[in-house]
């Protein structure tokens, strides 16, 4: 009997270390930081497919988004941040709340389906947004542009999700060198980054969009290959995206791989680890 007792005291405890080690987990990811993988290429160069950072959830104060999102497929479950934290929802406000500035890199809920999106903020509440000929107009004025070379990458299939990165100087077979011209953009206040150009298409016209108040515009850095604000919700876009939605600003790369599992060594990008985001 006593070695049964023991056995069921230690079995216990480690449900009551699992439990306070989960607790404290979900506190620190809903107050502080939050693990965000970049699964697509709609920021690159900025951001490559597979970097591993931490979203700053302190950086704007609190809300509803600020709530983790549970899921894992294997185990069937899948806890939205709404489900859990919905209550503080729908008057667009929020806790300890401070404005971002014009070109953070956020990551936010998406309005409608609630997934999290990386872009840059290009629009405050009351700018008008338009883009003619591939060049961003920021109330009437063309940002300022700076040719910067090509970016250069493999044409491979790239992370878990394998999607192949489309190329300026296409047809590019697998293995052949994938080009996209690069320029340095400048935002009104000084950010600049570097932006990348793939084709001439629709999102490179557009009309002008004026951002309603309490709302925000977002872009790729990769802007031919970034499903952002310049698509209204009602095509299958972001479309304007309330302060209430925003989840945190992204300040640096952690880690990095090429790969499709953190796992495979080999493919680390040693260079990018701790990289700082402009």
């Amino acid at each position: 009997m006593a070695e049964e007792g023991k056995k069921s005291g230690a079995i216990w405890e480690t449900v009551k270390t699992v439990f306070w080690a989960l607790l404290i987990a979900g506190i620190f990811r809903t107050l502080f930081f939050q693990p965000f993988w970049i699964p697509s290429g709609s920021m690159k160069d900025t951001l490559l497919i597979g970097d591993f950072l931490f979203v700053n959830k302190m950086a704007y104060g609190y809300s509803y988004a600020s709530c983790p999102t549970i899921r894992i497929a294997s185990l069937g479950v899948d806890i939205d941040a709404q489900k859990l934290c919905g209550f503080l929802d729908g008057d667009n406000t929020r806790l300890l709340g401070s404005e971002p500035e014009r070109g953070d890199i956020i990551v936010f809920r998406h309005p409608v389906h609630g997934t999290d999106f990386i872009k840059r903020l290009i629009g405050l509440p009351g700018d008008r947004i338009q883009m003619r000929d591939g060049v961003l107009h920021i109330n009437d004025e063309p940002v300022q542009l700076q040719p910067d070379g090509n970016f250069s990458e493999v044409k491979e299939r790239q992370g878990p999700l394998q999607s192949t990165p489309r190329c300026e100087n296409d047809p590019v077979g697998l293995g052949g060198e994938c080009l996209k011209s690069r320029q340095i953009e400048t935002l009104p206040g000084g950010r600049a980054h570097g932006i990348l150009n793939i084709t001439r298409q629709s999102t490179d016209n557009t009309g002008v969009y004026t951002v309603p108040e309490g709302h925000y515009f977002f872009m790729g850095d990769n802007r031919d290959n970034s499903t952002d604000s310049r698509v209204p919700l009602a095509a299958g876009g972001v479309g304007f995206v309330p302060y209430e939605n925003l989840i945190g600003r992204a300040n640096r790369v952690i880690f990095s791989s090429a790969g499709r599992s953190m796992l495979f060594f080999w493919t680390w990008r040693g260079d990018r680890f701790f990289e700082r985001l402009e």
